[in-house]
């Protein structure tokens, strides 16, 4: 029986999502397993497909379209500016379906890419170049990551950063994903202005989800699915787990002018510039990116 030991030490980390039903793959050697793993692109963000079928898309439709109903009965824990930005494409009762749509557009247009970008003559798939950020894992357990082709050292030196660009810009590029900059997960100097780029041109011609201007971005639609959750619940005569503003998520700060707003004001920001903090991050981000408080955040 082996002594007692003396060094006690609780270990921080992730414990990971359930990883498929082909989770282990197989070993290299004894000590080397490879796996499978959900991997969620960082700094962006496409259309949901959590519906699952075009049938709960319209029970969606039909939630959202209630919502309007009670966001105008000044029934919904929401500010009037916002609330007049979002009623439009609320109204339409066909924002669950356009936004099933996309989602299963934007997937297909990833799924064609990747197998395009990879694809080699007369050769094996290129294999992936994977980098992740400052937050390696997300609250789910998917790992936070850019992922690209993985070119040769020769190979990278004859091309561009655009040439050899992320799977995660070329989502943006297409129109297929808004950008969903969190902090403290910021692409560096050269990659930022790269995706704002992106994204900006793409916003601009029109592409993809920027094609409907009854779009709702993926992180608005799961905001106002929140919110709609929450006013029921108001409508019941019963308390909102974690209170009425409980479907806000982030601060935003624009890019520009390093100006931080509030949780319902990501609006104010043209989308390609919106950078977003969580509650808990701040201050640090206050401090680490020297940014000022908008006029209306006390207000909040």
């Amino acid at each position: 029986m082996a002594d007692a030991v003396q060094v006690l030490w609780a270990t921080a980390g992730t414990t990971l999502t359930p990883l498929g039903t082909r989770a282990l793959v197989d070993f290299t050697d004894g000590d080397t397993p490879n796996i499978r793993m959900p991997v969620r692109l960082l700094s962006v963000d496409t259309p949901e497909i959590t519906a699952e079928d075009e049938e709960r898309a319209q029970e969606i439709d039909a939630e959202l379209l209630q919502l309007a109903e009670w966001i105008e009965a000044d029934r919904a824990p929401i500010t009037p500016p916002l609330a007049e930005v979002l009623l439009p494409r609320l109204r339409t009762g066909a924002a669950g379906s356009l936004q099933f749509r996309q989602g299963s557009e934007a997937s297909a247009f990833a799924k064609a890419n990747a197998e395009r970008r990879l694809a080699r003559e007369d050769q094996p798939p290129r294999s992936l170049f994977v980098r992740t950020a400052d937050e390696p894992f997300d609250d789910n357990g998917r790992l936070l990551a850019y992922i690209a082709p993985n070119f040769t050292p020769t190979e990278r030196r004859t091309l561009t950063r655009a040439q050899r660009s992320t799977f995660n810009l070329d989502l943006v590029a297409a129109g297929w994903a808004a950008t969903l900059i969190i902090f403290p997960s910021v692409p560096g100097e050269e990659d930022l202005p790269l995706l704002v780029d992106a994204a900006a041109t793409a916003r601009a011609e029109r592409r993809g989800i920027w094609a409907d201007d009854a779009t709702l971005l993926a992180y608005e639609y799961r905001s106002m699915e929140r919110l709609f959750r929450i006013t029921r619940t108001i409508v019941a005569g019963e308390e909102p787990r974690g209170g009425p503003r409980a479907w806000r998520e982030r601060y935003c700060v624009d890019l520009r002018d390093r100006t931080l707003h509030g949780p319902e004001d990501w609006f104010r920001v043209d989308p390609e510039y919106r950078l977003f903090v969580r509650p808990d991050d701040v201050a640090e981000a206050v401090a680490r990116l020297n940014l000022v408080p908008s006029p209306s955040l006390g207000r909040v």
